[in-house]
């Protein structure tokens, strides 16, 4: 008898667990799924990659019947980790006869709208767009008896805190609550204690190990144009199965997809700057044998990709969690993984920033750059190509156009083209401040 069969589960429950592979519960999964069954609000934090999707999933999948309309309510920060939560959940809850539908920004509202009037029992959406059909009076929420906000911390750091209680404020009082964070910010303690009556805690793995401890940590200091070849250079030495590679501009995700489509590596694009259609699409190829996604922080959290092997950070953000974030694309579920990162050597301290906050020790790499030299030269064609006429801090940030020519004064309308000064997050404006429209715009 597996542990799942020792759990009481349903029979169908357990058939769809075997088809999807689910042999064993993880650590979490072992800790949750008790308490949820219980009917208990609960608080859990655990690392990315361990299994937390399954954790409310498959106690959801046993309590709730099919008759049960708009009985769940699962929120998450971003499309991509809606369309990802909404496929387990097809595997797990769809095969045992629940209906679920995905609502987020970028997609048609009135096919939401019909799948919605047509009944269905688990909703999985976005901040932005639930809130747009909760106000045409399309997503009845007086019969909501479970919520679910998955990747709390990342909702909270992208502002939706207001969102949030929101959407709670329409919900019925008497339902059960459960919030997911691989991290456990102020702002998911002040949710629990105000919103959760009485909720278990759970902390999965050590607090301080906030990677998993089979990811190896490198990096290398790169000059200016150096970084495409040193891109090169560790691609070609280390030989990546497959490999997401960060930047921090829809801008320079381009360009090196540009750069590794020369290369005749097999490679796909994805970042805001995109329709929602294409990006589905650039996941879908990944997941069926492209060796490198090239994507903004968009794909940073929510991508439960299994055999990523390395994660390539090449531009580094300034926040270490957005580091964390990134590296838990890798390793997932006890798998070992691989993450790179290039520094310029003014940003150097960034390494002993990360090393300090995600308790990890990153190791120097040489790499021969010599049979990249090509590559160096690609910058000033690419639309990367940065403009180091200013000195100030913000100025050396800024991209100019396709053959360098960018003013030295980044434009304030291009919300990706430059890191947050001291108060603001990365959109530019001050933290807690950001519109309503700006973050329907990136994440809804």
């Amino acid at each position: 008898m597996s542990e799942f069969e020792s759990m009481n589960l349903k029979p169908e429950l357990i058939s769809a667990l075997k088809k999807v592979n689910f042999s064993e519960p993880t650590d979490v999964q072992k800790e949750a799924i008790p308490v949820v069954l219980s009917g208990k609000d609960v608080v859990v934090r655990a690392k990315t990659g361990t299994g937390k999707t399954g954790a409310f999933l498959i106690p959801i999948t046993q309590m709730v019947q099919r008759n049960e309309n708009n009985a769940v309510l699962i929120i998450t920060p971003t499309r991509e980790l809606t369309l990802q939560v909404a496929k387990v959940a097809e595997d797990i809850a769809g095969e045992v006869g629940l209906k679920i539908t995905t609502v987020y920004g970028g997609a048609s509202m009135n096919v939401q709208i019909r799948s919605l009037r047509n009944g269905v029992n688990i909703i999985v959406g976005t901040p932005g767009r639930l809130i747009d059909l909760m106000k045409q009076g399309e997503l009845k929420t007086d019969k909501f008896r479970i919520l679910v906000l998955d990747e709390a911390d990342t909702m909270f750091d992208m502002g939706f805190i207001d969102d949030i209680k929101y959407i709670i404020s329409k919900l019925p009082k008497n339902k059960q609550v459960m919030l997911f964070s691989a991290t456990m910010p102020k702002p998911i303690v002040h949710i629990a204690q105000g919103y959760m009556h009485d909720p278990v805690y759970l902390s999965i793995g050590k607090e301080e190990e906030v990677t998993v401890s089979t990811i190896k940590h490198y990096y290398a200091i790169a000059v200016g144009r150096q970084k495409f070849s040193t891109l090169l250079a560790y691609i070609n030495e280390y030989r990546p199965v497959k490999a997401i590679i960060f930047t921090e501009t829809q801008r320079a995700a381009d360009s090196v997809y540009e750069l590794l489509k020369k290369d005749n590596f097999n490679a796909t694009l994805m970042h805001g700057g995109l329709s929602q259609a294409r990006r589905e699409y650039s996941l879908s190829d990944f997941r069926k044998g492209a060796q490198f996604l090239i994507a903004t922080n968009v794909a940073a959290r929510g991508l439960d990709i299994t055999d990523v092997s390395d994660i390539i950070n090449f531009d580094t953000s300034e926040d270490p969690t957005v580091y964390v974030h990134r590296v838990g694309r890798s390793a997932r579920m006890g798998a070992e993984g691989r993450a790179f990162s290039i520094f310029s050597p003014r940003d150097r301290y960034m390494v002993s920033e990360i090393e300090n906050s995600a308790n990890v020790k990153m190791n120097r790499l040489e790499l021969n750059l010599d049979p990249y030299k090509e590559a160096e030269n690609f910058s000033y064609q690419a639309p990367y190509h940065r403009n180091f006429g200013g000195s100030a801090r913000g100025q050396r940030h800024n991209y100019g156009g396709r053959f360098g020519g960018g003013s030295s004064h980044g434009s304030g309308n291009d919300y990706h083209s430059r890191r947050p000064g001291q108060g603001e997050n990365r959109f530019g404006r001050r933290k807690g401040n950001r519109s309503f429209d700006s973050r329907r715009r990136y994440f809804s």
